[in-house]
């Protein structure tokens, strides 16, 4: 989609409305408060949809990492699966194999693998 088209689609949706208004001005004897309710059931909507469920996921991402300990096997946004070695502060030290150390940040971290992960593959 073009700019041009953007910018007739958005002028006929706003003339539209308006030649409407014209030929019904009895129908919109409750219009403010019908705005106000569709506002609410928007917003409520919204919550339930996106915020909601944001929250609790950022919940969950900062208890995993509260509970992160010496030994745990995590998965990082990079994909790099490691063993935690010690805390840093923000960062992790990551055993990816023998000798091999990482850090990395804390909210890299994703998931918590079971124990035994690494080995496995």
């Amino acid at each position: 989609m073009n700019i041009k088209s953007v910018i007739v689609l958005f002028g006929m949706l706003t003339f539209i409305p308006a030649v409407h208004a014209d030929a019904a001005p009895a129908a919109q004897a409750g219009g403010a408060m019908g705005s106000m309710v569709m506002f609410g059931a928007l917003f409520i909507m919204m919550y339930f949809l996106m915020i909601r469920p944001q929250s609790k996921r950022a919940k969950e991402h900062r208890t995993l990492l509260a509970s992160l300990t010496k030994g745990d096997e995590v998965l990082t946004q990079g994909g790099i699966l490691g063993k935690v070695e010690r805390d840093a502060g923000n960062f992790l030290i990551l055993a990816l194999a023998e000798g091999v150390e990482v850090p990395v940040q804390k909210q890299s971290v994703v998931q918590l693998l079971p124990k035994g992960t690494i080995k496995s593959i």
